[in-house]
């Protein structure tokens, strides 16, 4: 089981559901466990625990499905998208002039003890001058980072350079965390109050607010941003 398949596999979803098909990921991924599982069975790893191997599959994928997702729409509003690890796998004479300076606009400061990147998982940014628009963090369920992802926006605001910079949170939300607005479980509250809000890819009926909606109004919040700035 490789991401390629799980890009056909969403290929093959966006043919039956249309643009509803990012409401089906949850259960894109309940598939593509069972092909991951048989996979695995003929070259187990050493520890012999398929769940570990597939929580990392899916971790390290799940981000790529959604830039594979919404790339020629962020493309189509001039900007551009990029893995979080691309800039945490290479030092800085590796990376090419233009993405050291898109790294340079996204460290977080800790004075005597460096400068350091925020755990994100994609971040979108304008090629022209290299300011990062928006940061995402995607994960299946909310309680995997969401307290994490509202303590690097508070540390983003926290700097001049990077306090524009606007931090989302994108889940099939498994958990159905989101799902109701009030009483607000604590994964909703910190969406709601330490984010700039989450965007959910799932079939179930989530209460919507300003901050948290459903994916498909992801692209035309991003371009609302733009025009705002």
């Amino acid at each position: 089981m490789k991401y390629n398949d799980l890009v056909n596999m969403y290929k093959d979803f966006k043919e039956k559901y249309k643009d509803n098909a990012y409401k089906y990921v949850s259960k894109l991924l309940q598939n593509a466990k069972e092909i991951h599982k048989k996979d695995w069975e003929k070259l187990p790893t050493p520890n012999k625990d398929h769940e570990q191997s597939w929580r990392a599959f899916k971790g390290k994928n799940l981000e790529k499905l959604i830039i594979h997702i919404i790339k020629d729409e962020v493309e189509s509003l001039g900007l551009k998208i990029i893995e979080g690890n691309t800039l945490e796998r290479k030092n800085s004479a590796n990376l090419s002039e233009e993405l050291n300076r898109v790294k340079r606009n996204l460290l977080i400061h800790y004075g005597e003890f460096g400068s350091h990147l925020p755990d994100v998982d994609i971040i979108i940014y304008n090629p022209d001058n290299c300011k990062i628009i928006a940061v995402i963090s995607s994960k299946v369920t909310l309680r995997e980072r969401i307290a994490q992802t509202g303590y690097w926006k508070i540390k983003l605001l926290a700097d001049k350079v990077t306090k524009h910079i606007k931090v989302f949170f994108v889940t099939p939300d498994e958990d159905g965390t989101l799902t109701i607005r009030y009483p607000a479980k604590k994964g909703r509250a910190i969406v709601e109050v330490d984010t700039d809000g989450s965007y959910v890819m799932s079939e179930i009926k989530v209460e919507e607010s300003e901050n948290v909606k459903m994916f498909e109004h992801f692209i035309v919040d991003l371009a609302n941003l733009l025009r705002k700035k």
